[in-house]
């Protein structure tokens, strides 16, 4: 005979399952029409949205890199491992003296998040995609001393950080995007560890934190740092009042630790990088899900001050949301319109500007982006390091693989790409946090 303990137990697998099933049945809505081009480019094909009762998932399995395998670089370069074994490398950052901090790290607890039935089901599904492990909260210094390509030292920089993911050296201050604060570390050149942290500034976070990755870069004359933040549900549907501050991109006064909205509308932006010719701000979105396989396109763009770019009530300019209640048609007048379209759930994270000269001509001021791949669509989109050729400041033609292959051929993830950043020596570092590698990618020769 059952006890009490064993009835609810199978009868909370019962009602999973239910729901998973209707999950699953939900799923003609995550089925693109179009190809993941069609979703790119300066004028990307916007169909008629089809909303989704539930969220959609189609995860590619993590299975890790074999001994052997790599990611398939661009024709006339080459890919090699510069670190492995790391636990769950998101964010990268080059020193001066050409050391490369790598940011260990994970979602913070959200205990909100995790209840009930659905909370359950995200918890194994993000399991199966190689994520919700507890957090590392490391900062890890690699240093290639001997610039063949492969990291021969390795130290512990930073730990019992709370969910790590930007960093920015300004003289001899080194700041730290947690997940709620942004913090400042003493620096010297040199440097394999670093003490205790200032704080600088509280950063939205809370019991849910739907998005939690906190990016932070500076402007060119270092008097002002700017620190991305990711919006707190998919389309608000967790209440307006717990978005403050949040979908934005805020404007740090390190001297002052005062901050302000610098650009809102932004549901998850990620990556942040000046381009080069123009010496905008560009920012790399992550776009609402749940309205079919091909909407919304995340996008890159150059970011206005005071600028507006839709979200919640709108996206892509003025295509209005109508799942969100109540509507605000003031604000989805002044919505501006994205500069470039990377593909609808490619989940686009990482952003790096080629200024150096290791790379042919074709790809300076040219945008790298790190896709980090779908969830929730058939099929499968992103896995991959997209390039964007620039010409006089401006995004030129369609997105192209640059460094590809980290699916393998029955749809499982090898590895996932997140963070880019250009090395000492101007080759592409990629920061694989499924596969557990740093990657790097240099002219063939």
């Amino acid at each position: 005979m059952q006890t009490d303990s064993q009835r609810n137990s199978g009868a909370t697998w019962m009602r999973a399952a239910m729901l998973a099933a209707a999950i699953a049945l939900s799923g003609c809505a995550a089925n693109a029409t179009l190809r993941p081009n069609d979703t790119a480019g300066r004028a990307p094909t916007l169909v008629a949205p089809r909303v989704a009762k539930f969220s959609v998932v189609n995860t590619a399995p993590a299975v890790g890199w074999k001994n052997s395998e790599a990611p398939i670089a661009a024709q006339g370069f080459r890919v090699n491992a510069f670190a492995t074994d790391l636990i769950h490398p998101r964010w990268l950052y080059v020193l001066p003296n050409g050391d490369v901090l790598v940011a260990e790290t994970d979602a913070p607890a959200k205990p909100d998040d995790a209840k009930g039935l659905k909370g359950m089901i995200m918890r194994r599904i993000m399991k199966n995609a190689g994520s919700g492990v507890p957090s590392p909260n490391r900062i890890t210094l690699l240093r290639d001393a001997d610039r063949d390509g492969i990291a021969e030292t390795r130290k512990e920089f930073a730990k019992d950080l709370n969910s790590p993911f930007g960093m920015v050296l300004i003289g001899d201050a080194l700041y730290v995007a947690d997940t709620d604060a942004l913090v400042r570390f003493t620096y010297h050149d040199g440097d394999v560890s670093v003490a205790s942290p200032e704080k600088i500034v509280d950063l939205p976070a809370g019991t849910i934190n739907h998005h939690w990755t906190k990016n932070v870069i500076a402007s060119a004359d270092g008097t002002r740092l700017y620190v991305s933040v990711g919006s707190n549900s998919n389309v608000g549907e967790n209440g307006l009042a717990a978005e403050s501050g949040r979908a934005a991109i805020l404007e740090v006064d390190p001297r002052t630790k005062q901050s302000r909205i610098y650009a809102s509308g932004l549901r998850n932006p990620n990556g942040m990088a000046i381009q080069p010719q123009s010496g905008a701000l560009w920012a790399a979105v992550n776009e609402r899900d749940d309205l079919g396989g091909d909407l919304v396109p995340d996008y890159m763009t150059a970011v206005k001050e005071g600028a507006f770019y839709g979200w919640p009530y709108s996206y892509f300019g003025q295509h209005v949301d109508t799942r969100v209640l109540p509507q605000d048609a003031h604000r989805v007048q002044s919505a501006i319109v994205p500069d470039f379209a990377l593909g609808a759930h490619t989940a686009s994270l990482g952003l790096a500007f080629d200024t150096g000269d290791a790379f042919p001509s074709r790809y300076k001021g040219g945008a790298f982006v790190g896709q980090h791949g779908s969830w929730n669509r058939r099929p499968a989109v992103g896995y991959r390091v997209a390039f964007v050729a620039f010409a006089d400041g401006q995004p030129q033609g369609l997105p192209e693989d640059f460094l590809s292959g980290f699916l393998d051929s029955q749809g499982h993830a090898r590895g996932r790409p997140v963070g880019v950043a250009f090395d000492a020596q101007g080759d592409l570092l990629v920061a694989d946090d499924v596969g557990g590698r740093i990657w790097r990618v240099s002219v063939a020769r």
